[in-house]
């Protein structure tokens, strides 16, 4: 569980991207988690998502090394290639990640990149990598993958803070598990897709604002319209209250 925000700490907290995505999926859940301490329910670990994202930062790491275009780029005709630089692990690691400190507020905005490339100019390109395993041909551009969008935009909004180049258009590597194979002879197929996805960081500076007054308030905030947790996390809530305060 992330540290409680403590208003007035002089110690900066860690806002990470998902805990924003928490905040505009439901203001009740980010407040009871990040001020009051009440976890959230467990979830399922995607270890099967998490190998294929391993074996994705694998293979653009070969051409990372030899600063060549990955085929996928040149098939797409992206002039770029991954983004080499000294910090690159750093960036990609979960609890660490990118991150810019605004001062005023005391917050390190933080989030962990899964790839990054770069273009001639020296733009950023952010990348993110998905794998799903459906009949259809997967998009960007359902209403349930907007966490998948806004969370690019959070990255290219950081990275700019960091005092990078960012082009607005980032991309998508999602690979998709085909599952109409005469057998499995023990392995997995995939079809990988290379969807881009032009990005508006404009509304990241105020999420980030409200966040900061929901964090400093001392009022539990209104639920989110569609959320199915806030009860149990309430429940939870009042039982800490009644025996410990």
């Amino acid at each position: 569980m992330a540290r409680v925000y403590v208003p007035g700490s002089v110690k900066p907290y860690r806002l990470s991207r998902s805990q924003i995505e928490e905040y505009i999926n439901c203001p009740k859940c980010f407040y009871l988690n990040r001020r009051v301490g009440v976890p959230k329910l467990p979830s399922f670990p995607f270890s099967l998502n998490s190998a294929v994202d391993s074996l994705l930062k694998n293979e653009f790491d070969i051409y990372r090394e030899k600063q060549l275009p990955h085929p996928m780029m040149i098939e797409h005709k992206i002039e770029a290639v991954p983004f080499k630089h000294e910090d690159m692990e750093t960036w990609r690691s979960n609890f660490k990640g990118i991150e810019y400190f605004d001062k005023d507020k005391n917050l390190i905005i933080c989030g962990a990149v899964d790839d990054l490339w770069v273009k001639p100019n020296g733009e950023l390109i952010v990348v993110d990598y998905k794998s799903t395993a459906k009949k259809d041909e997967v998009t960007i551009d359902a209403d349930w993958q907007g966490g998948y969008r806004r969370q690019m935009e959070v990255y290219q909004w950081i990275l700019r803070k960091m005092g990078y180049q960012v082009d607005n258009t980032g991309y998508f590597v999602y690979a998709n598990g085909i599952s109409d194979k005469p057998s499995f002879d023990n392995t997995l197929h995939f079809r990988t897709s290379l969807l881009p996805y032009t990005g508006d960081d404009s509304w990241v500076e105020e999420a980030v604002g409200e966040c900061f007054e929901v964090l400093n308030g001392d009022e539990i905030p209104s639920s989110g319209d569609e959320c199915g947790v806030c009860e149990h996390r309430e429940a939870v809530f009042n039982v800490l209250e009644s025996n410990f305060l």
